[in-house]
Formats: structure tokens, C-alpha cells, sequence
């Protein structure tokens, strides 16, 4: 039995990322959990919880049964109500308690990885008991443990880890939710390109080309005469993609060309994330 080929580099990057959790948050203080992150009303506690919670729901543990407070004014949906569950349940448990069902977490998600022998378009349960592929679902995880490393690491003054697996895994879903951002939320014209230049520890450049139905393709070519283009580096990129910065805070890292009306409207649009 081994992973399908398909499989191995999101299996890859979950490990990567979720070793560098571990380390990051093993020799945490009692009071350096409740530091604050780059996450909507997320600490580093609560971010470590949700990554637990996540984990365990791919195991196949059964969700808490748990009434969230009224009070949590960042819980704004539906979606935000199913994982604020896993994160408010261990809102009072210690450091060691925490660190502790990390590691149990870990070593039961390798062995599960270890033993995976279903094909990547297995139907499973995914967030919000919604059904997906295996590898959509793993996809999903190894993206979603690189973007909390990247908050715990803001929230703890160590940046790393950039241009890791995980990042790699990040790009690739990020820019897949980029036609939509700018065909469908910012209404760029049709039978437009709209440019996107991105440089650091990862770099790509990529074209959004709008057709005469107004519906949003990703292209590598390059375009003449672009509607707008945009350069910023990869840090700033997934942070505005992932809901982490707005562009007003971003706007000194991030240099625009074109139509200043749709610059705005794609950058205010651009979180991709829920």
C-alpha cells in the first residue's frame, strides 16, 4: 500500500507546515497563546485549535457537541460558525493540553497518510459535511496548515518557511480563485487582460484574460496593453488573497498601472478565502 503519486505533495506540504506548528508552539509561555494573529479574531491558541479540529474531522472524529456565546462578532456565517466549534471548545485548555493533543493529532494524521491506498477521486466528507474528492480534500488541509504556520509565525516574530511545499500549494489554489475575482467580483471589461507580476521567495507572473462573455481565464503568456497591471511581492500576495491585510494597509508594497477605478475594485476584491 502507498499514497497515489497525486497525493504525495499535498501529504508533503500538510507534514512540512504542521511540523513547523509543532515547533513553533511547543515552547510557548502559558501567555504567549493568547497572542493575537493575523487570523479575524483568531489567537494562536485558536489558531492551533482549528487546525486540530480540522485534522480530526479527517480522521473521522466525530465533531463536538458545543453551544458557541453570542458574543463572538467575528463569527459573521454559516461557515465561520462551523469552525469557530472546534476553536471555542479548547478556548480553555492549557498549553500542555494543547501541545499535547497536537502531537496525538499528528502521529494518528501520519499513520492515516501512511496506510491511504484510495484513489485521489474517492468521494469524502469534507468542512461543512459537504462531500469532495480525497484530493481535493488533502489539497484543501495542506493549503490551510501553510497559511496558519504563516499566522502563528507573524503573531510569534519568526518568519520562515516562504517558499516552502506548502507555499507552493498555496499558489497554485490562490491564483485559481483569481478569474473570479477579477471577471465576476470587479467586473473588469470584457475582452480585457489584467496583469499580475509577483516577486520574492516565490514568483510567477500571470494573466487574467476576460473574454466577450465576461467569464475570467488564467493564462502564463504575458499581455500587451493590459486594462491594469499589478506588482507586489509573494508575502503581500497570499496575505491580501487570505483576508489577512486590507489593500489600504497594503498599499505601499504594491504597485498599479492602469485604470484606477478596477486596480481598486480587484484589490478590494481580492481575498479569496472565506
Amino acid at each position: 500500500m502507498s499514497l497515489h503519486p497525486t497525493l504525495q505533495p499535498y501529504a508533503d506540504a500538510w507534514n512540512h507546515s504542521i511540523d513547523a506548528i509543532s515547533e513553533l508552539v511547543n515552547p510557548l509561555a502559558e501567555a504567549e497563546w493568547n497572542r493575537r494573529t493575523p487570523c479575524p479574531g483568531w489567537s494562536v491558541r485558536d489558531v492551533v485549535s482549528h487546525v486540530i479540529g480540522l485534522d480530526c474531522e479527517m480522521l473521522g472524529d466525530p465533531r463536538p457537541i458545543h453551544t458557541l456565546p453570542r458574543d463572538l462578532f467575528h463569527v459573521t456565517n454559516e461557515a465561520q460558525r462551523y469552525m469557530e466549534m472546534q476553536v471555542d471548545v479548547r478556548r480553555h485548555h492549557t498549553a500542555p493540553e494543547m501541545t499535547s493533543e497536537l502531537e496525538y493529532t499528528v502521529i494518528r494524521r501520519n499513520r492515516q497518510i501512511r496506510n491511504e491506498s484510495r484513489q485521489p477521486d474517492t468521494v469524502v466528507r469534507g468542512p461543512m459535511g459537504k462531500e469532495i474528492t480525497l484530493e481535493l480534500a488533502m489539497r484543501m488541509r495542506a493549503f490551510d496548515v501553510w497559511v496558519h504556520e504563516q499566522d502563528l509565525r507573524t503573531a510569534l516574530g519568526q518568519p520562515g518557511n516562504l517558499d516552502s511545499p506548502g507555499a507552493l500549494v498555496a499558489r497554485d489554489l490562490l491564483l485559481a480563485g483569481l478569474p473570479k475575482v477579477v471577471a465576476k467580483e470587479a467586473q473588469a471589461p470584457r475582452s480585457s487582460a489584467i496583469v499580475f507580476d509577483v516577486h520574492g521567495p516565490v514568483e510567477f507572473l500571470r494573466t487574467i484574460r476576460v473574454d466577450i462573455q465576461g467569464r475570467g481565464t488564467l493564462e502564463t503568456a504575458p499581455a500587451l496593453g493590459p486594462a491594469a497591471s499589478f506588482s507586489l511581492d509573494w508575502d503581500t500576495y497570499f496575505r491580501l488573497a487570505c483576508g489577512r491585510i486590507s489593500a489600504e494597509s497594503a498599499g505601499d508594497r504594491i504597485k498599479t498601472e492602469g485604470d484606477p477605478e478596477l486596480t481598486t475594485a480587484i484589490l478590494h476584491n481580492f481575498a479569496v478565502t472565506p
